[in-house]
């Protein structure tokens, strides 16, 4: 049941995730070079492209820790 639920939850993340870096995705992020930094700007408030890059991350923490649940929820009870 919980399992069942954390599914659907880790599909909705998923849909989300695909979401914003297909349509919000910046042009830049191509020539980064791996770099997770998130750059701000010097004078005054962090720009859009850093709003959705730390959103990006932070949906991927938890689409990363939603699979850890689910495979430990799913091995206790398959055992």
């Amino acid at each position: 049941m919980v399992g069942n639920i954390l599914f659907v939850v880790l599909i909705i993340i998923c849909v989300v995730f695909i979401f914003i870096t297909t349509v919000f995705g910046s042009k830049s992020d191509a020539m980064s070079g791996g770099s997770s930094q998130i750059r701000t700007t010097y004078r005054g408030k962090p720009g859009f492209d850093d709003l959705m890059s730390k959103v990006t991350l932070i949906l991927g923490i938890i689409f990363m820790g939603l699979c850890l649940i689910i495979d430990i929820i799913q091995q206790r009870t398959a055992g």
